[in-house]
């Protein structure tokens, strides 16, 4: 459970967060490059200036996370509907 976690500036290119609960958690320019967010809970998450290049974010809820200067390039599956741009 990584609800609230403060993950900014994190690595964590490639990591496996299939299903994670990532509510309300500050990825504030972390790098998600490849991840795996498939399914993941990202609901009011910073993702501020957040690099998702690559990432795998089928299902994944990010109602009301901040995706203020984040890079989708190449992203899979993202529901941008009711995300902050």
């Amino acid at each position: 459970d990584l609800t609230g976690a403060d993950l900014f500036y994190a690595n964590l290119s490639r990591a496996n967060l299939e299903g994670a609960d990532l509510t309300g958690a500050d990825l504030f320019y972390a790098n998600l490059t490849d991840a795996n967010l498939y399914g993941a809970n990202l609901y009011r998450a910073n993702l501020e200036g957040a690099d998702l290049q690559g990432a795998d974010l089928q299902g994944a809820d990010l109602t009301d996370a901040d995706l203020t200067d984040a890079d989708l390039t190449g992203a899979v599956g993202a529901d941008l509907r009711g995300a902050i741009r």
